[in-house]
């Protein structure tokens, strides 16, 4: 009997217009400015490896950055998970303002609940930022 796959979502308002959240979040590069625990963010054609703050290399896999829906996707290609699939999305409201949603399913399962702390807290971190800075990022 294998583990079960694991399925989390974190979202959060940003009082800042939905392209300027995405000029942050759909730049793979950027990770570490927004993520706590993670001191950079590396970036190779469609390969993409964060460093964690204790040390720990992970390497992703790009498999979309489409900035008309505003989405990002990765795989997690670390021996750590058996399955992995990462996706931010930056939504419009109708009142000038973003919605980030973030989800991730897992295999296994814990797996997605220790990404779904960290993307909770990230974005808090973004929600921050962004909303303490007018300037286009």
């Amino acid at each position: 009997m294998t583990a079960a796959r694991g399925s989390v979502r974190r979202q959060v308002t940003i009082a800042r217009p939905p392209d300027a959240v995405w000029a942050v979040v759909g730049d793979p590069a950027r990770l570490a400015e927004w993520f706590p625990g993670i001191v950079s963010a590396t970036v190779e054609g469609d390969e993409r490896t964060i460093v964690t703050g204790s040390g720990i290399p992970m390497p992703e896999r790009i498999l979309t950055v489409d900035p008309l829906q505003r989405r990002f996707q990765y795989r997690v290609t670390s021996s750590l998970f058996r399955e992995h699939l990462g996706t931010i999305d930056v939504l419009a409201l109708e009142d000038g303002s973003s919605l980030v949603v973030y989800g991730t399913d897992a295999d296994p399962a814990v797996m997605a609940l220790v990404i779904a702390g960290a993307a909770g807290a990230g974005l808090r971190t973004l929600k921050q930022r962004m909303e303490s800075t007018e300037e286009e990022t």
